[in-house]
């Protein structure tokens, strides 16, 4: 039989590797701490949203990484010059989201709720989540957990886009 110390031992290399190779895959520009985003105005049903515009490739991958827990009336709207299946990822998250899935039109195509961030190397290379009716979209909004919940969200919302 194994010893305790013959287990963990691999997997904490495994652990490792997995982790610089996450760290390793993740583009340049994401790696720094800060990042500007222009800024916008949705609403979502009738709550007007202020929000930060993920609407290049960069901006994209980076998304909120290490930034701190949203009021409800603010989020990221991430654009895309096409509908597609769409997956996102919680990697350097600080706070659990709300995410919504929206057609061209501004109609939901799917919801997530309460979608954990991130914790371990582990979860580094498989920490995506996907529009589980794989039914395309243009854009996606991430919000502060309990959002979808607190106002109501549902397939019948719908995404208005005042500013971006």
């Amino acid at each position: 039989m194994a010893s305790r110390k013959q287990v963990l031992i691999p997997i904490a290399i495994a652990a490792f590797v997995i982790g610089i190779v996450g760290i390793m895959t993740i583009p340049k520009d994401v790696k720094l701490q800060s990042a500007e985003f222009p800024i916008g105005i949705i609403k979502v049903d009738d709550i007007v949203l202020e929000i930060q515009i993920a609407d290049t490739d960069p901006r994209r991958a980076r998304g909120l990484m290490f930034q701190e827990m949203l009021p409800y009336n603010q989020g990221m709207l991430f654009v895309f010059e096409d509908s597609a299946v769409r997956s996102m990822w919680m990697l350097n998250m600080q706070f659990a989201l709300d995410l919504i899935w929206f057609d061209s039109s501004g109609n939901v195509v799917h919801i997530e709720k309460d979608v954990l961030p991130c914790k371990s190397a582990l979860e580094t290379v498989a920490c995506t989540v996907q529009n589980g009716n794989d039914k395309p979209a243009q854009y996606v909004l991430e919000v502060t957990t309990g959002f979808v919940d607190k106002f109501n969200i549902n397939e019948n919302s719908k995404l208005e886009i005042i500013s971006i």
